[in-house]
C-alpha cells in the first residue's frame, strides 16, 4: 500500500491498483495497520472507536468487508491468539472468491492430486490451479495435516488430532481447506485421476496452463521487465559455442519484393512483407467476405477417408493429425456481421452465435487493446482453444505442449494468410480467458483458450513493423 500526495490509500495486488481518495481516520488507521498485520474485528472495533466513536464503526467494517469480497486483502483465521492459516487470493475483482464449501460430520476427505505446496515471500503456501485463492500456513502443522492427508482419508478427528484443537475449531479450518480445493472428498479424487476431463491432466500441464493464462490468478504476466538491471542477457552470442571450430555459412543475397526480384505471388514475397500491425482502419473495417476468406484459408476442416478411418485434414501441420484447434472470433468491426462472439464451424464453413455484445465481450477487447498496445480494440479478435483431451487420449506427457505448439503453427500460418489478403494481423500474449470461458459456457479443463490473434485492415498509410 501507498499513499498519494493528498491523502489517497493506493492498495497494490500484482498488476491491480485501487485508490481509494477521502478516507477519514478510522478507516485510514485500519488499511495503514493492515499493511503490517491482519486485525480481528475487535481490533478493528477499538481502533475505530479510540479515533472517531461507535458511529463510525460500520463504514469501517463495510470497507474491510467489500476488500476482502474483492479479494483485495488477505483474511486471517486464528483461533484463540494462535494465528492458524491465512487465505491468499490469487484473484482480483467480483467472483474471485470461491464458493464456501463446508465439511459434513463423519465424512472424510483426501488431498488433490493438483495440490502445489511451495515458498512464497518467505512462508509456506498451499494452492490448486483450480481454485482462486491459496492457503498460507504459519503454523506448520498445519502442513502436516495435508501430508497426512496425502497418504491417507482424514475426517474432522483427524484434524482437530494434528492441530491440537477442539473439533468446532478444527472444523472451521477444515472448511477453509475444502472451500481452497485442496482437500476433496473421495468421490470428486477419483474424478480427478479417473474421470475427463480432469483426469487427462497431468499436474505439470495443469500448472502451466494455470500459470500462463490470467483465469485464475492476478500474477503478473506479460512483459514485466522484471530483471532489467539485474540480469541482462546476451541476445547475440551462446555461451555455450564461444571458442569452438566454427564453418561460415554462405548468406543468400537480400532481395525485396520492391526490387522486382521476388515473384508478388511467392511464398518469399509474403515473408518479406509479413509485420505484425496494431493500427486497424475503423472508416474501412474488414467484411464479412475477407472473414469467410480467411477463416477458410487458415482452419477449414477437409473430412477425407484414410483405410476406412475418417480424418479431418486442417490446411497446417498438426500434432497426430487430430486438429483439436477451434477459433471463436470475437467481431467488434466487420461490415455485413453483426458484433459478438462467434464459433467457426470449419466443417461447414459458418459462424455460430455464441454471445451478443455486452461487457464481458468489452472486457475481452479492452485487454487485448492493452496486451497488443493498440491505439483501439481489434475488429475481429481470434480466440484459439484446444479440445485436449483428444490429445491427452493419445499422448502423455507432452499433450498440452503439443496443443501450444499447434497454436503456435496457426498463429504464423494466420499472419502469412493476412499479409497475402493484405489485412492487419496481430498475435497476442495473453487475453482475458476468465470472460471468454463465462462467455462460450465451456468446460476450461475440457477446451481451454490458449491464444489470441488480432485481424483487420490496415490503416491507409501502410504497415508498422512489430
Amino acid at each position: 500500500m501507498t499513499e498519494e500526495p493528498g491523502g489517497c490509500l493506493v492498495i497494490e495486488q500484482s498488476r491491480y491498483r485501487l485508490r481509494l481518495p477521502g478516507l477519514e481516520a478510522g478507516r485510514r488507521a485500519v488499511l495503514l495497520r493492515m499493511v503490517e498485520n491482519w486485525l480481528s474485528d475487535l481490533q478493528i472495533a477499538q481502533l475505530v472507536t479510540g479515533l472517531e466513536g461507535d458511529s463510525r464503526l460500520l463504514p469501517a467494517q463495510l470497507l474491510v468487508r467489500r476488500l476482502l469480497l474483492h479479494s483485495w486483502l488477505e483474511r486471517r483465521v486464528s483461533i484463540g491468539t494462535r494465528a492458524v492459516l491465512d487465505v491468499v487470493p490469487r484473484r482480483i475483482g467480483a467472483q474471485s472468491v470461491p464458493p464456501q464449501r463446508r465439511h459434513s460430520p463423519g465424512a472424510v476427505y483426501r488431498l488433490s492430486r493438483f495440490a502445489v505446496l511451495r515458498a512464497e515471500q518467505g512462508r509456506m503456501v498451499a494452492y490448486s490451479p483450480l481454485s482462486t485463492v491459496g492457503i498460507s500456513c504459519p503454523q506448520f502443522r498445519l502442513t502436516a495435516v495435508l501430508a497426512r492427508a496425502c497418504a491417507e482419508e482424514i475426517g474432522l478427528g483427524e484434524v482437530a488430532e494434528e492441530l491440537g484443537f477442539e473439533k468446532p475449531a478444527a472444523g472451521l479450518l477444515l472448511d477453509e481447506l475444502l472451500s481452497a480445493r485442496l482437500l476433496l472428498t473421495p468421490e470428486e479424487a477419483e474424478a480427478e485421476t479417473r474421470a475427463a476431463p480432469m483426469a487427462l491432466w497431468s499436474a505439470e500441464e495443469l500448472w502451466l496452463h494455470d500459470r500462463s493464462r490470467p483465469e485464475r490468478h492476478a500474477a503478473p504476466i506479460g512483459a514485466t521487465d522484471r530483471f532489467r538491471g539485474l540480469l541482462e542477457a546476451d541476445l547475440a552470442q551462446t555461451a555455450a559455442v564461444d571458442g569452438r571450430p566454427s564453418v561460415t555459412l554462405p548468406t543468400p543475397p537480400r532481395v525485396t519484393l520492391a526490387s522486382g526480384s521476388l515473384p508478388s505471388g511467392s511464398l518469399a514475397a509474403v515473408m518479406s512483407r509479413r509485420r505484425s500491425v496494431r493500427r486497424h482502419d475503423d472508416s474501412r473495417p474488414v467484411t464479412v467476405g475477407q472473414l469467410g476468406e480467411f477463416l477458410h484459408r487458415v482452419q477449414r476442416l477437409e473430412l477425407r477417408d484414410s483405410e476406412g478411418r475418417l480424418n479431418g485434414v486442417r490446411p497446417y501441420p498438426g500434432a497426430g493429425g487430430l486438429g483439436e484447434l477451434e477459433i471463436y472470433p470475437l467481431v467488434s468491426r466487420c461490415a455485413g456481421l453483426p458484433g459478438g462472439l462467434y464459433h467457426y464451424d470449419s466443417a461447414q464453413h459458418r459462424l455460430a452465435t455464441v454471445a451478443a455484445p455486452g461487457p464481458e465481450t468489452e472486457r475481452m477487447l479492452s485487454f487485448a487493446r492493452a496486451t497488443a498496445a493498440m491505439p483501439g480494440p481489434p475488429q475481429v479478435l481470434f480466440v484459439i482453444t484446444a479440445r485436449v483431451g483428444a490429445l491427452m487420449r493419445k499422448y502423455e506427457g507432452i499433450p498440452y505442449a503439443l496443443a501450444l505448439k499447434d497454436s503456435g503453427i496457426l498463429t504464423a500460418w494466420m499472419y502469412l494468410v493476412a499479409t497475402d489478403m493484405g489485412l492487419a494481423p496481430c498475435a497476442l500474449g495473453a487475453g482475458d480467458a476468465a470472460s471468454f470461458s463465462a462467455l462460450a459456457g465451456l468446460d476450461t479443463l475440457a477446451e481451454p483458450a490458449i491464444a489470441e490473434f488480432a485481424l483487420g485492415s490496415c490503416p491507409p498509410d501502410g504497415q508498422e513493423p512489430a
